[in-house]
């Protein structure tokens, strides 16, 4: 005989359980966009500056990294 006290209670524990992954993962892509948008927004503001030391450093940074920019 099935006790059906504790099949609604797993029932409500898969569903708690799934409710928390898709969390865990929206909150992980929003993280991650903007991780990018602020690299972007940082990477454009400083190669576009025109600040010698902010425009050396990024430059710097782009060959120490092995992009090639010339």
């Amino acid at each position: 005989m099935v006790n059906i006290g504790s099949a609604i209670s797993g029932i409500e524990n898969a569903r708690n359980h799934t409710e928390v992954r898709i969390g865990t993962a929206a909150r992980a892509m929003i993280a991650a966009m903007v991780a990018i948008m602020l690299g972007g927004a940082t990477i454009f503001v400083v190669g576009f500056s025109h600040s010698d030391l902010l425009h050396a450093a990024a430059h710097d940074v782009r060959h120490a990294a092995g992009f090639p920019c010339h």
